[in-house]
């Protein structure tokens, strides 16, 4: 397994700052020279599952997230898995409960245009589902733009000054409406070639769009600068040191939901933290080095926070999809 020296956090932890930064600057924060973060990036784009993929923020382009839990027979949960893993609308596809479940985010592109239940219709008839648990995503806590802090330790913050994203571009077209809304036209093809690769240039993106490289560079900018698009980092976990996972699903009384997941949030074992609806009403993921860490965390830190009623605890077998498309997934983590 790869190990990641000190150039390597530094360059993990700069393009969760800044996806699209460019090499010279990482460079100039580290010390180092644009040839050599060039070469460590595709390093660990071959060896660790490096990806930085450009996402759509749901709630400001109209559209909802769910995480659903598939139960099926341990025979039939790896074919399950792959048939979800090749779908466009889902990302952390994972094999959890000792093999028996499988779990996905599943992203629709808006109100009445898809739901959890229509995916279903696109499985294999031979998938042997056995039950089905589908919880929207209301709020995230953390997650998505806010990066998991478990991987932000490879700058200073001199460093992290010289890495982050200017105020704007000037020139930028912003999204034209305050009000959520979805992509159309050449935004959508935009956003879709960054969910292939989020660092490809202004001309593969023109390429991709028919766009001319200064609109790209002015959409882009104007969709980042409205928090409708961020760019999210895909790292084999293990390569992070972390060999024990798991789902969280807590019931928390709800006149305390929201301060317990706002402590839950800065807890440096969790990489996300969403309140969800269903017969729980918050979810996390838990990273931790060992199995003993994570009890731990569950006995020590997390037990200490008022107002949890209950906590269902799935361990993670297998990562088969991350937040990047289908061909970048197949890594444990």
């Amino acid at each position: 397994m790869i190990e990641l020296d000190a150039l390597d956090q530094g360059l993990v932890h700069a393009l969760h700052l800044d996806g699209r930064v460019p090499f010279s600057r990482v460079a100039e924060a580290l010390g180092s020279s644009e040839q050599t973060i060039a070469r460590r990036y595709r390093r660990l784009r071959a060896e660790a599952g490096l990806r930085v993929v450009g996402l759509p923020v749901p709630e400001r382009v109209g559209g909802s997230q769910w995480m659903v839990r598939l139960t099926t027979a341990p025979a039939a949960t790896r074919n399950l898995a792959e048939a979800l893993a090749r779908r466009p609308d889902t990302s952390w596809v994972q094999l959890i409960s000792g093999g028996t479940e499988v779990s996905a985010v599943l992203t629709t592109p808006g109100a009445g245009e898809s739901s959890p239940s229509l995916l279903l219709h696109d499985l294999p008839r031979k998938a042997g589902i056995t039950a089905v648990s589908a919880y929207c995503l209301l709020h995230t806590y953390l997650g998505g733009p806010t990066a998991w802090p478990g991987r932000l330790h490879g700058l200073d913050e001199r460093q992290c000054e010289l890495i982050r994203p200017s105020d704007g571009v000037p020139g930028a077209e912003p999204f034209p409406s305050t009000a959520p809304r979805p992509l159309v036209g050449a935004e959508s093809a935009l956003v879709a070639a960054l969910g292939r690769d989020g660092r490809a240039s202004y001309a593969e993106l023109a390429s991709s769009t028919g766009l001319s490289q200064a609109t790209v560079a002015r959409r882009l900018a104007g969709l980042r600068a409205d928090g409708a698009l961020f760019f999210d980092v895909d790292l084999s976990s293990t390569v992070l040191g972390v060999s024990a996972q798991a789902l969280l699903w807590l019931a928390v009384a709800p006149d305390r939901l929201d301060g317990v997941a706002r402590a839950m949030a800065g807890h440096p074992e969790l990489a996300a933290v969403f309140a969800t609806t269903g017969r729980t009403n918050l979810m996390a993921k838990a990273l931790c080095d060992s199995p003993a860490e994570l009890h731990r965390y569950l006995t020590g830190r997390l037990s200490a926070i008022d107002g949890i009623q209950s906590l269902e605890t799935a361990p993670v077998l297998q990562r088969v999809k991350g937040v990047g498309p289908h061909w970048a997934a197949g890594r444990v983590g």
